[in-house]
């Protein structure tokens, strides 16, 4: 019993035992599985250890490598900063080296410009000064053109002679006037000059062109005004300034023409000169050219020659006055005088002398005598009458007979004359005529003789158109009181009006 309960006991017990072997081994096998699992577990975690070890280096040779490639971009990207910073700087250096420079350049193209102005404020000032001196120096040669008159005029004296000697009045008359154009006046001062002579009378009728009012400066002076632009701007001269230098002017420049009209002619052959002054310009309120004269003056060489011309003090103007000369009122306003010659009658030649009053019987016929004496015998009369007078030639004469001078104390006028040594009454249309001629001439007065008589039309006419009619009667008369001549007029038949002793 013992023995069985041993044997179960131990098969039992070897059952316990086995199952604690089985158990042992289990939880052995369960121990080598946990250890298995723990070892796993640690390989795993070893394993992840070394697989995150592995990231994580790989992960910091990332990191690394980003970082270098960072550090390498950085470093690139601070080279690049740095290089666009350089080049900023440097483009920032040009730009203000460039600013500075266009700076510079601008002051000196401020200070350039400035000086330029100053200097053309300069040249300004200097133009100013010189054209208020160049002005200056005018008016004051303006005012010296008389005393300034050239030497050795009496040179000319020997040709114009000659041309005398030798009968030709018009060579002597151009003698003069080439003598008197070769004197030298100062620039804008220049004019035109005529002459023709009378030698019965011995005057030299001269006519010079006088500048026009434009020859005194309208500015005073030249000033520097400084505006923007800055300019030379003229001082306009006074009105009454510039008449009154005008008006001296004229008056120097007669008498010098005057003086040297008698230093180029011998005084054996010219006691007196008859002096016209003109200008040449256009009405303005026509337009049309017009040649109004400024002044006249007859004067003998005697007293001219009281006149001291180089004297400085002396006054042209007052001179004139001296001289009795007819002077425009107001020369720069062109207002004309009377002349006291006229040359559109002067280009008539002289007809040689003839004394016919001391071939005549004491009691002549009117009728009876050649025409050319008829005309000297009227020639004569008018003399004898106070008037100047000389005889055109009966060819090319435009129908007038004679021009005469009438002398007054202030004023010198010119007429025209016609002899008419007819039978019949003087037609309407001759006194007409003679009319046309005096406005065409520009003479003062027209006279008509003739040794009949005059129609109602023209005897009306007359005294409208400045024409004198002197009929046979009234001719009679004259030569009895002027040349003691008791005439007789022929007549066929007694005009109407008339009494018989008209006739004888």
């Amino acid at each position: 019993m013992a023995g069985r309960k041993s044997l179960a006991a131990q098969l039992v017990q070897a059952y316990r035992d086995n199952q604690k072997a089985k158990a042992a081994a289990a939880k052995r096998a369960e121990d080598e599985r946990a250890r298995r699992a723990r070892a796993a577990e640690r390989a795993a975690a070893e394993q992840a250890k070394e697989d995150a070890r592995r990231e994580r280096a790989q992960a910091q040779a990332w990191a690394r490598t980003q970082k270098a490639k960072q550090s390498q971009q950085s470093s690139e990207s601070r080279r690049a900063e740095q290089i666009v910073r350089d080049l900023e700087k440097r483009e920032v250096a040009r730009a203000r080296e460039a600013e500075q420079k266009r700076r510079a350049e601008e002051r000196e193209k401020v200070a350039a410009e400035r000086h330029a102005k100053q200097e053309h404020a300069e040249d300004l000032r200097r133009e100013a000064n010189v054209r208020t001196a160049e002005v200056a120096a005018y008016v004051e040669q303006l005012g010296t053109v008389l005393r300034q008159r050239p030497g050795g005029l009496h040179d000319h004296r020997p040709k114009v002679e000659r041309a005398l000697g030798e009968g030709n009045l018009e060579a002597f008359a151009v003698g003069v006037e080439r003598a008197l154009a070769s004197i030298e006046y100062p620039a804008g001062l220049e004019g035109a000059r005529r002459a023709g002579f009378a030698p019965e009378s011995r005057e030299l009728m001269i006519e010079i062109e006088l500048p026009a009012q434009t020859v005194v400066p309208s500015v005073l002076g030249y000033r520097f005004k400084a505006s923007a632009p800055p300019a030379v701007v003229p001082q306009p001269r006074k009105e009454a300034e510039c008449k009154a230098l005008y008006r001296d002017l004229v008056a120097r420049l007669a008498l010098r023409a005057i003086a040297e009209a008698f230093a180029v002619t011998p005084p054996t052959l010219v006691d007196s000169v008859a002096f016209n002054g003109i200008v040449r310009a256009k009405d303005r309120a026509t337009g049309k050219a017009i040649e109004p004269c400024l002044i006249g003056v007859r004067v003998s060489r005697e007293a001219f020659g009281e006149l001291v011309l180089d004297e400085p003090e002396l006054d042209p103007v007052q001179s004139l006055r001296y001289l009795n000369a007819v002077v425009s009122q107001h020369p720069y306003d062109l207002e004309p005088v009377p002349p006291v010659v006229s040359f559109d009658l002067s280009r008539y030649k002289l007809a040689p002398e003839r004394d016919v009053v001391a071939g005549l019987d004491s009691r002549p016929d009117l009728l009876a005598m050649d025409p050319t004496e008829f005309e000297h015998l009227i020639r004569r009369l008018f003399e004898k009458a106070g008037l100047k007078s000389w005889v055109t030639q009966a060819s090319r004469d435009d129908g007038i007979d004679a021009v005469a001078v009438i002398e007054q104390p202030l004023l010198s006028t010119q007429c025209i004359i016609q002899a008419k040594r007819t039978k019949n009454v003087v037609p309407a249309d001759t006194v007409r005529a003679v009319a046309g001629l005096v406005n065409d001439t520009g003479a003062s007065k027209g006279i008509v003789v003739t040794t009949a008589w005059f129609g109602k039309t023209s005897l009306d006419f007359a005294p409208r158109n400045r024409l004198e009619l002197i009929d046979g009667r009234h001719l009679k008369a004259l030569l009895l009181e002027h040349l003691g001549i008791d005439a007789l007029i022929g007549l066929p038949k007694l005009p109407p009006g008339w009494q018989p002793r008209d006739l004888s």
